[in-house]
């Protein structure tokens, strides 16, 4: 549990007082320092495209097509036969996509320029923007929210859809529990963004998403609030953040972070500072 309850919203005074010091920002400096009125938020808003609006869009398409196919398929393939082992899965495709999530969001925010030919502007960018102003994911549709990660799993996706297309029952009885270990890594890496935009909403959550967080079985908003303190060095994974902690406690990512610096001379999240000290 998070200690807190999920669906609440902020305490008027809190929210008062957040709304206060924004206030005095932009009076005193005629600047904010994080929202949507920061220079560099503003910015980076402009850069999204209708190009990668389609992109999104195509992806989401695709991605709901594939996952509504294998589960139908899952469905009429099921047998009670060896459940621990398509449990094992299913947890272990949590588990999976939570790590990802982690590698994914900790070379995004670490690394790369959203100058970048391509992936720049299209997949750096919406990182940056995060981290000055946070609630702007709320703000953002389905498509937006959901567009990027729905593309991360096509492939993988359209390989399980391909196997049941050709395989015989028998062949998919004997691969059924990595198919279900696929499917939940698959769906949870397409939910990753839609948990993280859920973690950053503080009221009008439907009950049953303020029950998973609750219970942690997604990411709780408390929970990731510790990602949000500056510099955003640790907490990455942001599926269910199960593997924060140990992440955490072994060193990984500074690991990670040191033995790249070694190699290549490069600081991390130098373009992250860039664009939270952007005043134009």
């Amino acid at each position: 549990a998070t200690g807190e309850p999920a669906c609440a919203s902020l305490p008027d005074s809190q929210q008062q007082q957040q709304q206060q010091q924004q206030q005095r920002d932009v009076e005193e400096t005629g600047l904010a320092r994080w929202g949507p009125q920061h220079a560099g938020a503003k910015e980076l808003a402009q850069l999204y495209s209708p190009v990668k609006r389609f992109q999104e869009w195509l992806c989401v398409i695709l991605n709901i097509s594939l996952i509504s196919w294998n589960l139908y398929h899952l469905l009429i393939n099921f047998s009670w036969d060896h459940i621990h082992l398509i449990l094992i899965g299913i947890v272990a495709g949590m588990v999976t996509a939570d790590f990802a999530s982690g590698l994914v969001h900790w070379g995004a925010d670490t690394w790369g320029s959203v100058d970048l030919p391509i992936l720049g502007k299209a997949f750096i960018r919406p990182f940056r923007e995060h981290h000055i102003d946070p609630t702007a994911i709320t703000r953002h549709d389905f498509v937006e929210t959901n567009g990027d990660n729905c593309m991360l799993t096509v492939v993988p996706l359209a390989c399980m859809a391909y196997r049941f297309l050709t395989l015989s029952p028998e062949a998919i009885y004997g691969i059924y529990s990595w198919q279900c270990y696929i499917f939940s890594l698959g769906l949870f890496v397409t939910l990753t963004n839609q948990i993280h935009k859920w973690s950053h909403t503080y009221y009008g959550l439907p009950s049953w998403v303020c029950l998973l967080q609750d219970w942690h079985i997604i990411l709780p908003r408390k929970h990731h609030r510790i990602h949000h303190v500056s510099p955003h060095e640790t907490y990455f994974c942001i599926t269910t953040g199960w593997l924060n902690n140990p992440l955490e406690k072994i060193g990984f990512w500074k690991t990670l972070e040191d033995i790249i610096q070694r190699l290549t001379g490069n600081k991390p999240r130098t373009d992250d500072l860039k664009w939270t000290q952007k005043t134009k």
